[in-house]
């Protein structure tokens, strides 16, 4: 079966807008055993919509456009579609009256340019969206099956999973079960991971299991794809090969599928009882930000202070004038403990940033000062991170959430990792 992904819009097209609906669509289409051939964008332009339906419909099986349903005068996907497949645009009467019912639940009158939105080709079929206006359908142009979906990532997103994806099931006419497992990883890059995974995939029963990579700094995403006619039999495929991934990047590894490092971190602090306050020097509270929007952490953490500078911590944490001379492991640990105390939190971490002189003698680069304070003592790690200001907070960012997550679990927290200045 040979898809064509289609988008529309000016703003697309301009480069205005990121497309991430495509990026989106592929994956998922990937991940569920299905083969993208062509990814086309076009504008809100008649002419050109109409040639790529044309070229579309004569060389794909299966298109799904995406956007062009909403209710202004250049959404223009219902008209272009009816007009390739020579029908009729004419009123559907019950998402009309979703329209106006969806606006009376917000407290607010249906303008009359959403009557548009209920406009479809004569004798399409309708795809639901239960959580927008935009009337996603499906009709035949050619010989090709035409998917058309919403702009809205959210209501796209939730039309793909649940309508056309099993629908593109049934025209392939065979259950394929499809798996990805992803293990979020920090420390280590490509090369090396790529090294330490040789020949996993071989592990798998008939080696039925891909590995991939995905490198989104500062993690690396590694990911491993699996097709079979059953879940009992992706179960029997994916987990010699899963555990070996585990053993070989232990304790490289932050979090699997849908999990984060800021949700092993809240999970840990939480099964111990145990609270957290953050100090930050540069980053912005970035830290302390990712943690406090991870589920329950109401009484997780205590404090998120945000400084730029030395006499900034030392004005906060009532420090004496002098103890914050130098940014180095020293004051950082001072900071640790008494942000600790002040706050009256289990645990206590600072992270601070000095940055060497620049010049050719000088690449850019941070040293980063990571100080935890617990009830068993205060513990430090520094590192030189090379790089631009973004790269480096980044970086910095990330770091100290692994330092944490490590310390938490027991695990090795002076390990180099492959983005240290060595």
């Amino acid at each position: 079966m040979k898809i064509e992904i289609l988008c529309t819009g000016d703003e697309i097209l301009s480069g205005k807008t990121v497309n991430t609906n495509y990026s989106y669509m592929a994956r998922r289409l990937h991940e569920t055993g299905f083969s993208v051939f062509w990814g086309t964008v076009v504008g809100d332009d008649r002419d050109g919509l109409v040639q790529a339906f044309q070229q579309a419909s004569e060389r794909a099986d299966v298109v799904i456009v995406n956007g062009g349903l909403g209710p202004t005068v250049d959404d223009l996907s219902q008209e272009i579609a009816a007009a390739a497949a020579g029908v009729e645009l004419v009123l559907h009467q019950e998402w009309l009256g979703r329209i106006a019912a969806w606006y009376q639940a917000r407290g607010r009158t249906m303008p009359p340019n959403n009557h548009k939105q209920a406009m479809l080709p004569e004798g399409a079929e309708f795809i639901d969206n239960p959580v927008g206006t935009a009337c996603g359908f499906a009709l035949t142009i050619h010989s090709a099956r035409f998917f058309f979906t919403p702009g809205v990532p959210s209501e796209l997103q939730r039309m793909l999973e649940e309508q056309i994806l099993p629908r593109l099931q049934g025209m392939r006419g065979t259950r394929v079960a499809t798996r990805v497992k992803r293990f979020h990883t920090f420390g280590i890059g490509e090369s090396r991971a790529d090294q330490l995974l040789d020949g996993v995939e071989e592990l798998a029963p008939g080696s039925r299991v891909k590995l991939g990579f995905q490198s989104h700094y500062p993690q690396l995403e590694i990911k491993l794809t699996a097709n079979a006619g059953s879940e009992t039999e992706l179960d029997r495929i994916l987990s010699p090969v899963e555990e070996a991934v585990r053993q070989r990047l232990h304790p490289f590894i932050l979090a699997e599928n849908g999990d984060t490092v800021e949700g092993v971190i809240i999970d840990n602090l939480k099964n111990r009882e145990a609270s957290l306050s953050v100090l930050e020097m540069d980053t912005g509270g970035a830290i302390a930000g990712r943690l406090i929007r991870a589920a329950d952490t109401k009484a997780r953490i205590r404090q998120g202070l945000i400084a730029v500078d030395n006499e900034e911590i030392a004005r906060i944490l009532e420090l004496d004038p002098g103890d914050g001379r130098e940014t180095d492991e020293r004051f950082a640990a001072l900071c640790a403990r008494k942000l600790r105390i002040r706050s009256g939190s289990t645990y206590a971490l600072a992270v601070l940033m000095s940055r060497p002189g620049t010049g050719p003698d000088h690449p850019p680069c941070a040293s980063i000062y990571f100080a935890l304070s617990g009830k068993s003592g205060t513990f430090n790690r520094k590192t030189t991170l090379p790089g631009t200001r973004n790269w480096v907070l980044r970086g910095a960012t990330e770091m100290g959430m692994d330092y944490l997550r490590r310390h938490l679990l027991g695990l090795p927290t002076d390990e180099r990792n492959d983005f240290e200045q060595h």
